[in-house]
Formats: C-alpha cells, sequence, structure tokens
C-alpha cells in the first residue's frame, strides 16, 4: 500500500490539489516535501501533533521531512481563522519558542543528514532579509488582491477588519514554497484544511515564476463527531509540554473521548494497524472502554514515552478500580497547618486549583460531580481532616475526567 492510500484509508486527507498527480508522484518517487510551524508558544499542542503524524508516515515510506519552523511569519501573525489579529511577539521570545519546538518534534521525526532524515529550516533566515520593495515586485506582482479577499483564511477577519501586516501573510507563506523549491526541490507543501488558500498561492507562485508543477495537500483537523474543535481542556489547549499537561491528564482526555469518537481518533492519531482497528470497529457500547484505552496508551506514548504513558495508565486503573490514593497522577500538597482543625471542602478544591471559584465549587458538589476516594460528596459544608487522609493522601475525582492527589504534607 503506497502511503498516499495509508493516508486515504485513516481519513487525514481533507483536500488535494491534483489527487491522481500525488498518487502517482507519491508512488513511483522519493520526494521532499514540508509543513509550516509558526512558534507562537513555547510548546507545540495536539493539532501540531496531527501534523507530526502525518510527516511520520510520509518519512516511514521513504520521504523527506522540511520542517520549516516560522520565524519570519510569525512576526506577522496569521489571520486564518482568528477573530482580532495576534499578539505581536519579539525576535527573543520566537526564537526560545522554536527552540522547545526543536526539542519536542525530535521525538517523533528522524532528523539527520542521511537519505530521508528530516531537515529542519527557519523562514527568518530569508525572510527577515527581504527588502520590500524588491518583495512586492517579484513577489506580490503576482497576486490578485481581488482573489486574496475570497480566501478563506481571510473571512472570519473581514467583518472585525483585516490588518494589513496580516494581508502579507499569504504572500509570505507562498514565498517560503517558492523558497523551498528552489533550494530543496521540495515538491509538495502539506498543512491543516484551514491552510488551503495559503498553499494553493504558494502552487500559483511557483508555476509563474519557475514554471514548474508542485503539489498541496490538507489534512482533517481535529474535531469530533459534532463537528467541533478538540483539543480544548478546562485548562485550555492540550499541549505536548509535561509541565503544562501532566502525562496523567494528558491520557485522561484521551481516555475519556465521546464514544462515536474513538474508533476515528485511533485511525488519525495512532499507528495502530487498520486491520486490528477494523475489529475494534465491531465494538459498542462498554466494549469501546477498552479501544479507548488502547488510544489513550498509544497518543500518551508517543507524546511522553512509554514509561509515562505505563504510569498513566496504572494511575488511571488505580482510581477507576480500587480507588487507591496512591496513584501517580497530578499532586496538590496540602501543609498541616493550612488543613488545621479541618478545611471545607469547597476551600480544598479552590486551594487544589480543581475550580476556578468556591462558586464553582458549590455547583459541582450540588449537581453530584465531587467524590472522595470514590464516595460521592453531597454536602457543600464537608469537612475535611487528619482522618480523612489515608496513607497521608486523598484522591480528589471532579466529574469523569479531572482527578487530583492531596498529599499531606
Amino acid at each position: 500500500m503506497s502511503v498516499y492510500d495509508t493516508l486515504k484509508e485513516r481519513g487525514l486527507i481533507a483536500q488535494t490539489t491534483h489527487d491522481e498527480e500525488i498518487r502517482e508522484l507519491l508512488e513511483k518517487e522519493k520526494i521532499n516535501f514540508y509543513i509550516g510551524f509558526d512558534p507562537t508558544a513555547d510548546s507545540l499542542h495536539i493539532g501540531h501533533f496531527m501534523q507530526l503524524v502525518v510527516m511520520k508516515h510520509m518519512q516511514n515510506a521513504g520521504h523527506t521531512p522540511i520542517v520549516l519552523l516560522g520565524g519570519g511569519t510569525t512576526m506577522v501573525g496569521d489571520p486564518t481563522g482568528k477573530a482580532d489579529m495576534r499578539p505581536m511577539i519579539s525576535q527573543e521570545t520566537i526564537q526560545h519558542n522554536a527552540d522547545r519546538f526543536k526539542e519536542q518534534m525530535s521525538r517523533f521525526i528522524e532528523f539527520g543528514d542521511g537519505p530521508g532524515k528530516a531537515k529542519m529550516v527557519n523562514n527568518a533566515d530569508w525572510l527577515l532579509k527581504l527588502n520590500y520593495v524588491d518583495f512586492l515586485r517579484e513577489v506580490g506582482v503576482h497576486f490578485s488582491v481581488n482573489r486574496m479577499l475570497t480566501a478563506e483564511c481571510f473571512k472570519t477577519r473581514m467583518e472585525k477588519g483585516l490588518s494589513f501586516l496580516e494581508f502579507n501573510y499569504m504572500l509570505m507563506q507562498s514565498y517560503d514554497f517558492y523558497k523551498l523549491n528552489q533550494d530543496y526541490d521540495c515538491k509538495m507543501e502539506f498543512g491543516g484544511d484551514d491552510q488551503w488558500s495559503n498553499i494553493i498561492g504558494g502552487i500559483e507562485l511557483i508555476r509563474k515564476k519557475a514554471g514548474k508543477s508542485v503539489y498541496g495537500m490538507t489534512f482533517t483537523l481535529l474535531t469530533n463527531s459534532e463537528g467541533k474543535k478538540m483539543g480544548k481542556t478546562e485548562k485550555g489547549a492540550l499541549w505536548l509540554d509535561a509541565e503544562k499537561v501532566s502525562p496523567y491528564d494528558f491520557y485522561q482526555y484521551w481516555r475519556n473521548v465521546d464514544d462515536r469518537d474513538v474508533i476515528r481518533m485511533l485511525k488519525l492519531m495512532t499507528f495502530v494497524p487498520m486491520e486490528e482497528i477494523r475489529e475494534y470497529e465491531k465494538l459498542e457500547g462498554q466494549e469501546l472502554n477498552k479501544v479507548k484505552a488502547i488510544l489513550a496508551f498509544e497518543v500518551t506514548k508517543m507524546v511522553h514515552g512509554e514509561e509515562e504513558a505505563k504510569k498513566a495508565q496504572e494511575a488511571a486503573r488505580s482510581v477507576f478500580g480500587a480507588g487507591t490514593a496512591n496513584a501517580n497522577m497530578p499532586t496538590f500538597e496540602l501543609s498541616r497547618e493550612k488543613l488545621g482543625e479541618g478545611i471545607n471542602i469547597i476551600d480544598l478544591m479552590a486551594e487544589a486549583g480543581l475550580v476556578p471559584s468556591k462558586g464553582e465549587g458549590r455547583r459541582v458538589i450540588q449537581q453530584g460531580g465531587l467524590s472522595i476516594d470514590g464516595e460521592k460528596i453531597t454536602d457543600i459544608a464537608a469537612t475535611i481532616t487528619e482522618d480523612s487522609f489515608k496513607d497521608g493522601a486523598i484522591v480528589i475525582k471532579k466529574g469523569k475526567k479531572v482527578h487530583i492527589k492531596v498529599v499531606l504534607v
């Protein structure tokens, strides 16, 4: 099976610019392709992980990935899907974020100098050196403003106002593809489906300036069965950095996906063989919990390593099984001084960061969403004392997904 068929079968492909040509190209040649990453934060998130999965499928098939870090484009900011202009980021911050991206990507993609080894380049190396008037004459002349204004990437900004700064982004991304084609014989650009207009811009620029045929492919955005974007937690984005989202919380996110989403996520996010997944498709109801555990373990293993995935798996089994407080999960240390003669459960929830406010803590308890060591708490006046701690710790569970171990110190 060709890598094109693999991506298609797993539901990863959203659109292609030239379907049959791309299929034939990927079957007959080993090509250089690229995906761009703008380092707007100091960690990759689960949306980036989707792109890395596609990149890994391609690399496994012998194609050479080019990771393009957007040190230059980040200084402008991609307006795609944004209601407001992105905050301006300093060069120092962008460089720091880019360094973190490199570190995280190395866990998934094999970099090096040999055949098929991934390359990493930074568009700051050419974009920041450009003379603006020369850029307009060489690149801007090939773009129709009328056509650009109809592009999907600008639509959400047209109502509130699109800055001229952001209007340049499509030209810059298109120039990136042209530059990579010239310097590295890059023949394909991959990206999320929201990048379609920008990818088309690069293909057209290369055709007009270099007279070459290049190609583009977008892959499925990470959405659930209701079409809502996935990868958001109560605390914000589902980051790949263990300091931002613990391996346990990361594992639990995937362990608790909706029944309707688990098979699709297994196809999109893991390398579990399709023959195996087709067997899982026959399962339903409670039997799907086994599949969710496989999904959670596989994705956590890729992001945090097998050891952390096993710890998260054991922690989850402890919580849902014996209810022990000794699981390896997010921990909050409560001092005996703070505990005193006893602490109100709502105060403890707020202290431990389980709820943003005491009002929210009260609502959780009243709706039956809180338990301690497996026992539901229904009294908002409940007091936690030293006697509540068995072996010096308790496990507080909020809803189905959030658990924390409170350790008495």
